[in-house]
């Protein structure tokens, strides 16, 4: 049986992973410099608030869902009724599943974007979220006990916030100019 869920525990976690990933930045600083070192760990964050939201239960009393009554294929019905049933903070499904993508594709071009294998590892990495966004919908459909639905409209609305955030990175890149951090490698004294 499920005892863990709800809104509450999505929160913890993502405030412990913001936690986390302050320390990760902060390893990182002296070796990456500032902007490339919140990029990393804000993208790893992002990545663990997104697996929060999309595969805690909603509830923390869900109790067991028998497997016999889990689907057995994600909806193909785009769009369909599920997207203005769930509100946050004044905004609806559809709304809440681009925005929760947006800051990893952000962070993911930010990363990556102080070397020059950015050009060939930011478009992987688009297309790597993409797959992370197909994986979460299928273990919604394997794992019956999270009493989440796979849909098609999620997927869609999860790459187009990655996309978004992957412009906007395109966007900030300039300004933020993380291969300006970039430290040179010490030489030995005698050398």
């Amino acid at each position: 049986m499920v005892m863990i869920g709800g809104t509450g525990v999505m929160v913890l976690g993502a405030l412990v992973a913001a936690g986390l990933a302050a320390l990760l930045a902060t390893v990182l600083r002296p070796r990456l410099g500032t902007a490339s070192a919140v990029s990393v760990a804000g993208l790893l964050w992002s990545l663990v608030a997104i697996a929060l939201v999309t595969l805690v239960p909603t509830r923390a009393d869900v109790g067991v869902v028998p497997a016999e009554s889990r689907s057995e294929a994600c909806s193909w019905d785009y769009g369909g009724p599920s997207g203005a049933a769930f509100e946050v903070l004044g905004f609806d499904q559809r709304t809440l599943n681009v925005l929760l993508f947006v800051p990893a594709g952000l962070f993911l071009v930010l990363a990556v974007g102080r070397w020059w294998a950015g050009l060939v590892l930011a478009p992987v990495g688009l297309a790597a979220l993409t797959a992370y966004s197909l994986t979460i919908e299928f273990t919604q459909l394997q794992l019956a006990r999270l009493d989440r639905a796979c849909d098609v409209t999620d997927m869609v609305d999860n790459i187009l916030g990655a996309g978004i955030g992957f412009a906007m990175g395109l966007v900030l890149l300039p300004v933020v100019r993380p291969w300006r951090g970039r430290r040179a490698p010490r030489q030995p004294v005698g050398h």
